[in-house]
Parts: structure tokens; C-alpha cells; sequence
């Protein structure tokens, strides 16, 4: 407990941990050799001068393997969102990342609620200030694109009125009306 009398967080270390990098990648390697168990792998560290127990292996491969599935979940996402963003360019992929985003973060507090409970105040605020700055600075692109799109149809009108009006009325008018639902389905997206 800290000096206000609330838990501190600890990183979790083990012994494993605290082995040379050398040491803790044949851990690793042996650890995905399925036929290893727990206790070979803490007989080999014992032979190599380290007092681990067999109990310490096993909660170091919990938590890598709870660390390789987050890791997988992970890419799993950034694949799909790949994807979908090059079979639709026109999809606003902002949106897609911010609602992964808000996934993971209430992912996080139903299975971490002990951690939320100790989150400082001022952290979580924090949290969902980010998370409102980036509304507001996507409707902000958003009205930006929306006011160029105006300012490029209003361009396009003038220029097809200079160039046709006088020469071709019809094709001018149909140009323009052309020019009007375009851009009212941009709107509408």
C-alpha cells in the first residue's frame, strides 16, 4: 500500500524475468515445444545455476501466452481494417479505428475491474477527453472537406458557365445538374 493507503500497482515480475535474454529465449523456444513440460524447463534452468520452480515456468507461459493471444487479436483487427479499407477506400476508416479503440477500452474494463476501480480519476478523465478530442477533430476534417467540396463545385459551375453558357445552354444546364447530385450524395455520405 502506498502512503494515501490505496494498493500500488505493481509490474508483475518473476524470475524468469530477471534471467539474461540468452536464458529467457530458450525458455521461450522451450516453451513452444509443447512436448517440454513445466518442470523439465525448471530442471534445465536449475542445471544452468538458476533456482526457478516449476510452478514459476508455468505462470511465465500463462502470461505469454495471454500476451502472443493479444498480439493475435491485435494483428487480426489491423488485417481486417486493412482490408477493408482497400476494398473500400470511400469508408472512413477513422471511424473503424476509434471503434476498435472503444472495443479494447471496454474489453479492458469488464475484464479489469479491479484496475479501473484503482484508476486514478484524473486518468480516466484523461481517457475520455482523448476520446471526445477525437470526435470533435474528425467532425471538424469533416466539415473542412464539406466546405472544399462547396467552394470546388461553386469553381466548377463558374468555369463550365464561362466556357459553355454561351455556346452550349443545354450541355451547360445538364453539367450543372450533374455537378448538383454529386455533390449532394457527397453530402449525404
Amino acid at each position: 500500500m502506498s502512503e494515501d493507503g490505496k494498493k500500488k500497482r505493481t509490474r508483475i515480475r518473476c524470475k524468469i524475468d530477471a534471467l539474461p535474454e540468452d536464458q529467457k529465449n530458450m525458455v521461450r523456444l522451450m516453451l513452444m515445444d509443447t512436448s517440454n513440460t513445466y518442470l523439465e524447463i525448471a530442471l534445465y534452468l536449475q542445471e544452468q545455476g538458476y533456482e526457478i520452480s516449476k510452478s514459476a515456468v508455468g505462470r511465465y507461459a500463462l502470461r505469454q501466452n495471454a500476451v502472443a493471444k493479444r498480439l493475435s487479436e491485435v494483428q487480426e483487427q489491423t488485417r481486417m481494417l486493412v482490408e477493408a479499407v482497400k476494398d473500400n477506400p470511400d469508408v472512413d476508416y477513422t471511424e473503424a479505428s476509434m471503434r476498435m479503440l472503444i472495443t479494447s477500452l471496454t474489453e479492458k474494463i469488464a475484464t479489469a475491474q479491479e484496475e479501473f476501480d484503482q484508476m486514478d480519476l484524473a486518468e480516466a478523465g484523461r481517457l475520455i477527453v482523448s476520446l471526445s478530442r477525437t470526435k470533435v477533430y474528425k467532425e471538424r476534417v469533416k466539415a473542412e472537406i464539406e466546405k472544399r467540396a462547396k467552394v470546388a463545385l461553386e469553381l466548377f459551375k463558374k468555369e463550365v458557365r464561362a466556357e459553355l453558357s454561351g455556346q452550349e445552354p443545354e450541355l451547360s444546364k445538364r453539367l450543372m445538374e450533374v455537378a448538383d447530385r454529386v455533390a449532394n450524395r457527397m453530402m449525404e455520405d
